[in-house]
């Protein structure tokens, strides 16, 4: 008896049937333009012909480092389809950061805004892998101007073309041989490459995640059932496309032909135009998000507008907030290592007849595995080191056994399935230490409780979650520790309303400069000073976003009798000498 054909799992396949079905509906509105699934398509098609004949090969990886807009949705489809692997970098990373992942990655091609290239262009040029910069348009649709030229060298081995100089050598003529037969939206193997995302990590240094087409393709169907997209949907881009590769959501609004509309800058005003204009339905983002959209001016009443939101729990007031402007609030939770999103805070018809305060600690936690995802456990013992008070032990050497359901019992949440990642790239040891017996650590502690829904208590990796970027404080620490006047420091997270948290950085000044502080008396000048001397400094080394602007200074750090710094004791102290502006 002959076996059923089997098809490799690929997102590739979402836009080819949403192309083929509904070729004149409008796939994804980025300023002025508006482009259908056909011309997506046809876009996807002559993007991938011109990697190819830049001699992209299989696996190669092909960067983007640009705010979301339409060409940096199409190379979620273009660059698979050219046989690629697609590494979207962190828009708000310095450029040392970004050529490091750029090395660490192997790009050859870069796509990015003109001014995120020209930025980062003293780094990246003739001293890494980027052979070629490709500038996308900015809102206008137009590539603005720079300081360099758009076609030729940019200074070194690099050449900087526009995207539609790029396109042009992706034209197909009669006779090529590379016609649109040797673009099949299919992957000959479902476990290949389709993204890597690069994470903060714990040691300094980010880590690349390995998505695969499989896990896209499911990933994405699950990103389907949990913000409940349909063709009528619109979604508007308020979630960052290079995080997680955007949850996963381009895929998934392409799969049920949905409209996009991409958003370069979280703005209330112009998030509150769109809604109205563009009819949007959905969006995503950390609760900062929605903060911003309650709080502005232009906030109305509307209808059936969906927002799905992670990175921090949001607060009672502004699910309430959220709920008296008939946006529904849905939370979930995941990590780069799960593809973003793995479990939902599914909704419960008898929340509804609940107080609005009992009803936002319901949704606020992380809830049950999304419908493809394998599971989610809690379970202990947490690994040594994790968390004080909490079961220790080895997890290489006792089996991992759940924690009851009681809503008390802490434990670490681990993962397995097909939302998992494959691994970290040219990192087996970092691969290897995350798993045990197939169960990935998330290094997050939580309870389960009795309706079997996860809630977080802690992070057991020192990260701090702010406005949905996730900042690894040890990298922070190295950044700070070599500004001269500093001796010691530790940073930790400390809740925040806008941002959910926010740094805190404890510094113990060196001899000369606190003896330079007691002369001046420590006054609010002198403290001004040391801050914008710190955040200065910072700023040569590290993303914005990733500088703390709020510093304590204190004789010295508290630690336990192995000298481990005690961030829980940092966590609740509030006394220290002040040097904030």
């Amino acid at each position: 008896m002959t076996s059923p054909a089997r098809t490799a799992l690929t997102p590739l396949r979402f836009l080819e049937r949403a192309a083929d079905v509904y070729p004149c509906r409008t796939a994804c509105i980025d300023g002025p333009r508006r482009i259908t699934f056909s011309a997506m398509r046809e876009d996807a098609l002559t993007t991938a012909r011109a990697l190819r004949r830049r001699g992209l090969r299989p696996g190669d990886r092909v960067g983007v480092l640009a705010r979301n807009s339409y060409e940096a949705l199409l190379a979620q489809f273009a660059v698979p389809l050219a046989g690629g692997v697609l590494v979207a970098v962190n828009t708000r990373l310095a450029p040392a950061e970004v050529s490091y992942i750029c090395d660490h990655a192997g790009i050859r091609v870069l796509f990015g805004d003109s001014d995120l290239v020209e930025a980062c262009r003293p780094v990246l040029d003739g001293s890494g892998t980027v052979e070629l910069f490709v500038l996308v348009p900015g809102s206008d649709g137009t590539v603005p101007q720079t300081g360099f030229s758009e076609s030729g060298p940019v200074g070194g081995t690099s050449t900087v073309v526009t995207v539609d100089d790029f396109a042009a050598g992706g034209v197909l003529h009669p006779g090529d041989p590379d016609d649109d037969s040797t673009f099949p939206f299919a992957v000959d193997d479902e476990e290949s490459p389709v993204a890597v995302n690069y994470t903060s990590g714990t040691t300094g240094r980010p880590k690349g995640v390995v998505y695969t087409h499989r896990g896209a393709y499911l990933n994405a169907l699950g990103q389907v059932t949990t913000q409940n997209f349909t063709r009528d949907t619109v979604y508007l881009w308020t979630l960052p496309m290079f995080h997680c590769s955007g949850w996963c959501t381009g895929w998934a609004a392409t799969a049920v032909a949905a409209t996009q509309v991409a958003l370069r800058a979280v703005r209330g005003a112009e998030i509150w135009r769109l809604i109205d204009t563009e009819h949007v339905t959905a969006l995503c983002g950390a609760p900062t998000v929605l903060t911003t959209v309650v709080t502005d001016p232009a906030a109305h009443r509307v209808r059936d507008v969906s927002a799905v939101t992670a990175g921090a729990p949001p607060g009672p007031a502004v699910i309430e907030a959220c709920e008296n402007l008939g946006i529904t609030v849905t939370q979930v939770y995941g990590l780069t290592e799960s593809y973003g999103p793995y479990t939902v805070c599914e909704f419960r018809p008898e929340w509804a007849e609940l107080p609005a305060s009992e009803r936002a600690r319901l949704k606020a936690r992380q809830g049950v595995p999304m419908i493809t995802s394998a599971d989610a456990r809690v379970v202990y013992p947490v690994p040594q080191g994790s968390a004080e008070g909490t079961p220790a032990g080895s997890a290489e050497e006792t089996p991992l056994t759940d924690v009851p359901r009681d809503g008390r019992t802490i434990g670490e949440i681990v993962l397995a399935g097909n939302g998992v990642m494959k691994g970290y790239l040219h990192d087996p040891e970092a691969t290897a230490a995350a798993f045990t017996d197939g169960w990935m650590h998330t290094g997050d502690l939580a309870v389960r409780h009795p309706d079997g829904y996860i809630q977080i208590l802690d992070r057991s990796k020192d990260i701090v979650i702010s406005g949905g970027e996730n900042i690894s404080t040890i990298e922070v620490e190295q950044a700070v520790s070599t500004h001269p006047a500093v001796a010691d420091v530790a940073v930790v997270g400390v809740p925040d309303d806008t941002w959910g948290e926010r740094l805190r950085a404890f510094i113990v000044l060196d001899r000369e400069t606190a003896d330079a502080a007691g002369h001046d008396g420590g006054h609010d000048g002198w403290s001004a000073r040391l801050t914008s001397s710190l955040i200065s400094h910072c700023r040569k080394l590290i993303a914005g976003y990733k500088i703390p602007r709020d510093y304590r200074i204190l004789p010295e750090l508290p630690r336990t009798s192995t000298g481990k710094v005690r961030k829980d004791a940092l966590r609740r102290r509030t006394s220290g000498q002040t040097a904030t502006r």
